[in-house]
């Protein structure tokens, strides 16, 4: 039996609002992994909030491939894996506060967004490629 999610599964896994793992190359170093939030629509991009003076904002260049990461860390473990290109643009007004509500309650998103430096940058990654496990295939 295969421990790759459907299509289905796979999409559906990353619109659970996970806290992500982003991997972008630095040529000087080794790629920087770090935790994000991030926002999936049903067949759409992954979209990610950066600041503008950022390590991450200065590493990404439009049409960078980066890899995302989003894993269930209870059994039974899954995760899903994806690789692509990702495309910056300005953050609307309001996305860091609509991103937070994703996350925290409402008086914490509130908190969280007014002490932020602003909306920053929106990233969004085209996903070409997928790896995907579901160990509750093999009824853990």
């Amino acid at each position: 039996m295969s421990l790759a999610m459907s299509q289905h599964e796979r999409k559906a896994f990353l619109a659970e609002p996970h806290v992500g793992v982003i991997a972008i190359n630095d040529t000087e170093r080794g790629p920087l992994a770090t935790p994000i939030w991030y926002d999936y629509t049903l067949g759409e991009a992954v979209t990610f909030l950066v600041s503008y003076n950022s390590r991450k904002i200065r590493l990404l260049r439009e049409g960078s491939v980066v890899t995302f990461l989003v894993q269930q860390e209870t059994m039974p473990y899954k995760y899903v894996c994806v690789e692509g290109p990702v495309s910056i643009s300005p953050s609307k007004p309001g996305a860091l506060l609509e991103m937070a509500r994703r996350y925290l309650p409402e008086e914490q998103a509130q908190d969280y967004a007014n002490q932020s430096a602003g909306d920053g940058k929106t990233v969004s990654l085209d996903i070409k490629r997928w790896l995907t496990v579901d160990y509750g295939k093999e009824g853990w």
